[in-house]
């Protein structure tokens, strides 16, 4: 079995500010023993090519992705090899899928916020392969209970993901995916069903760390320090968990 993450960004991404680089992200799967990883910068597929020996000099298989907003919804299409970067309606995907393979993941569909695919999920459910445990939560609150529901009525795998826009998120939320180490071969397995998810909830400090360095720039660490915003529009109102204001499922207004 891989351990796989699916749902990452990096200071690549055009939309959120990251902290982390691109090999600093592939350095962390590495120590924490992932077999394979997705880079999945909002809107743009970022190239792997220049990554991609780094990566498997340490164990990492990259795997092509984005996180695309989709008529106002995230959306994860993983391994396609053209022109997922230009898909901006669910008819754009269809004919994505129609001419190639790939993976599509709803990602934090149910979390409280505007482009959470929430009920076009339901109305799209033929276009997605796999639905996403995210990472955040916590023993009190838990958004993913209604994708469980939800994956479990269509038949559909659940992937789990730690939507890492900060390297404290990895790790803690993760597929097993019963496949050979190739991207093809990965992504095949998960929409076959040859997935598990291993998850465990954030501590309430944990969470507020990662929120806290999400919205406000304030990263932990040998002292407390200030990177910047993590996206221009993160001051704007938003829903919040337990009193933690977050966005869009990816705690992020972007």
């Amino acid at each position: 079995m891989l351990k796989v993450e699916l749902h990452t960004h990096s200071a690549d991404d055009p939309v959120d500010t990251i902290p982390h680089s691109t090999l600093d992200l592939i350095d962390r799967a590495a120590e924490l023993g992932y077999d394979a990883l997705a880079i999945t910068l909002h809107e743009k597929q970022l190239d792997l090519r220049r990554f991609e020996a780094y990566a498997a000099d340490r164990g990492v298989v990259l795997i092509p992705g984005v996180e695309r907003t989709i008529e106002g919804r995230h959306v994860l299409l993983l391994n396609f090899r053209r022109g997922a970067d230009r898909v901006d309606t669910f008819a754009d995907l269809a004919r994505l899928k129609s001419r190639g393979r790939g993976l599509v993941i709803a990602p934090h569909p149910f979390f409280p916020g505007s482009m959470c695919l929430g009920r076009d999920l339901e109305r799209h459910a033929d276009l997605f392969d796999a639905v996403e445990r995210n990472a955040m939560y916590t023993r009190l609150l838990d958004f993913n209970r209604r994708a469980e529901r939800w994956a479990a009525a269509h038949g559909k795998p659940m992937v789990g993901n730690g939507d890492v826009h900060r390297l404290r998120q990895l790790g803690t939320t993760y597929s097993l995916v019963d496949a050979a180490p190739h991207p093809d071969a990965i992504c095949q397995a998960i929409a076959a069903g040859r997935v598990e998810v291993e998850s465990q909830p954030l501590s309430s400090i944990d969470a507020a760390l990662i929120l806290s360095g999400m919205l406000f720039g304030i990263e932990a660490g040998a002292g407390v320090r200030n990177t910047g915003r993590a996206c221009p529009k993160r001051r704007a109102l938003a829903p919040s968990i337990g009193g933690w204001p977050i966005s869009s499922g990816d705690i992020s207004q972007s």
